[in-house]
């Protein structure tokens, strides 16, 4: 039985959003943290995200705010363009870490990971890929853990952050659904149009298209495939099958089909969600990020929420004598604000559905505001 001595020790079952900011969150507070990852390399899927303030403000306080903004592309301002191509909202996101700081920042899923995995790594967190949890037995006061390479760990603290399909979740007896929304989600990495300076989304009779600026070079296209199943393509017609979805939109989204036509870089992937309706914790073990709560991609706040989840873990964790009560505290803070937030992202993947546009929008912006308040 492997122990750490001398220090709180945990153990961390995935490398994503959700379990590096906790790893790193957890090292400075003087923790010893191993991070098990089933994948064998660093590797990331996905193109791009959105940092919302939120995000920006919990990793500003772990000093990682201005390097994303380096990396990416600093934005304040959402445009909603109606089926006739005109312009017809326009929202202006709260800036949380100061007035001459952008309200959120576009970046690459693989820079964002490399700036998270760095400062984990500079806090002494060791990660082990290639490697997953088998067993997870709670003690009194440990929790004891057999790995996927046959070794085992006695830990203070055991997180689940392997996402939306979680296996920590499943061995814990923590059962709910992964629900399809009806929705399949395409996105295509581009040259950045001049004009793209913010998030542009466009409603359509059927779909919804948009986006997202990354880096002062690059933008990813996405359009919303409204009351499909969730199947697989061949990867030979992605390209062509979006440039037909696309030619529907007017105006902009003409120019928005030409980049994405001639992108190498395209994905399509269903909109799942997931919200754990009862307890995230059993005795020392907790679950964070999409493996507890997993909202739909409308509120772009996914990343928000995973991100807050392993600060707010590591401050709970440091208020409380143990830390079974500091799990405790720490579901008792967050799970309202997720229940929010991942209702709210299912209501407006609905309203796309049914064409009501006028109604997403000030919900979407009325999350906002709220998830611009402390978390």
């Amino acid at each position: 039985m492997n122990e750490f001595r001398g220090k709180r020790s945990a153990m961390i079952v995935g490398a994503g959003v959700a379990g590096l900011t906790a790893a790193a969150a957890l090292a400075r507070a003087g923790w010893q943290v191993e991070i098990a990852e089933a994948s064998r390399d660093r590797a990331t899927a996905g193109w791009g995200l959105c940092l919302t303030g939120p995000s920006l403000r919990a990793l500003d306080a772990l000093g990682l705010a201005d390097a994303c903004l380096a990396e990416g592309y600093g934005m304040s301002v959402i445009t909603h363009v109606d089926v006739d191509g005109i312009p017809s909202d326009r929202v202006e996101l709260p800036r949380l870490i100061g007035a001459r700081r952008p309200a959120m920042v576009g970046i690459a899923r693989p820079q964002l990971h490399r700036i998270l995995h760095a400062e984990a790594e500079r806090c002494g967190v060791l990660v082990h890929h290639g490697l997953t949890v088998n067993s997870i037995d709670p003690q009194q006061a440990l929790v004891d853990v057999r790995l996927s390479d046959g070794t085992d760990r006695r830990v203070d603290l055991l997180v689940g952050a392997d996402g939306i399909r979680s296996s920590v979740r499943g061995l814990l007896g923590f059962e709910t659904p992964v629900d399809y929304l009806g929705q399949m989600v395409w996105r295509a990495l581009v040259p950045r149009p001049a004009w793209a300076t913010g998030i542009h989304q466009f409603a359509g009779k059927v779909n919804t298209a948009g986006i997202v600026p990354i880096s002062g070079r690059h933008a990813y296209v996405f359009l919303t495939e409204n009351g499909v199943q969730p199947n697989m393509l061949p990867e030979a017609e992605l390209a062509s099958r979006l440039a037909d979805l696309l030619a529907v939109f007017p105006g902009r989204v003409e120019e928005l089909r030409a980049l994405a036509s001639a992108s190498d870089s395209i994905v399509r992937r269903p909109v799942h969600t997931v919200l754990l309706s009862g307890a995230w914790h059993r005795g020392n073990c907790v679950v964070i990020g999409d493996a507890a709560h997993a909202p739909a991609p409308q509120m772009a706040s996914g990343a928000a929420l995973a991100i807050e989840d392993g600060l707010v873990l590591a401050e709970e964790l440091k208020r409380h004598s143990t830390v079974e009560r500091g799990v405790e505290a720490f579901v008792a803070r967050r799970a309202q604000r997720c229940r929010t937030l991942v209702r709210t992202s299912v209501t407006i993947s609905g309203l796309e559905q049914a064409q009501r546009h006028s109604e997403a929008y000030p919900l979407g912006d009325a999350c906002h505001r709220r998830m611009a308040e402390p978390a």
